[in-house]
């Protein structure tokens, strides 16, 4: 049976339950990009702590304040943390985003749904992955300006 040979009520309910299919890959991708929010404010605080006391140690000669790698190792803590949160967000997404795309073709295949509208590509998943490039790269410009732990 094709969504086409459904009745009025019955296509009504169709088109009813394709938007909440639009809907709850939408609320998925509020999810992701809160998620990103938070990752990234912990990528971004590691490395401006790690900048900030590094250069107020180098300049005002504050050598004895602080354990000479403290700074180092908690900036590389935040950026692993954020890095690790972005990465588990990333999969968790991908794995809801294939389920639900799974149970929409079953819904299609049976001639419930129309089946015009795709779900695209996920701008939030992408970028998601070029946050965690970015992450990797600041953790990596620690490691290589600190010199050894």
């Amino acid at each position: 049976m094709s969504f086409d040979e459904l009745g009025n009520g019955d296509k009504m309910a169709g088109m009813r339950t394709a938007l909440a299919f639009q809907r709850t890959r939408l609320a998925a991708d509020r999810t992701m990009m809160a998620i990103m929010r938070t990752s990234l404010s912990m990528i971004g605080f590691g490395f401006t702590l790690y900048t900030f006391t590094t250069n107020f140690i180098k300049r005002d000669g504050a050598e004895g304040l602080l354990a000479q790698q403290a700074p180092t190792r908690f900036a590389l803590t935040m950026i692993f943390l954020g890095v690790l949160l972005m990465t588990l967000g990333i999969f968790s997404h991908f794995r809801f985003m294939m389920a639900v795309r799974g149970q929409r073709d079953t819904f299609i295949a049976e001639g419930l749904l129309p089946q015009k509208e795709e779900f695209p590509l996920s701008l939030t998943l992408v970028t998601a992955i070029l946050l965690v490039l970015i992450g990797v790269a600041a953790g990596l410009s620690v490691i290589f300006r600190s010199g050894p732990f």
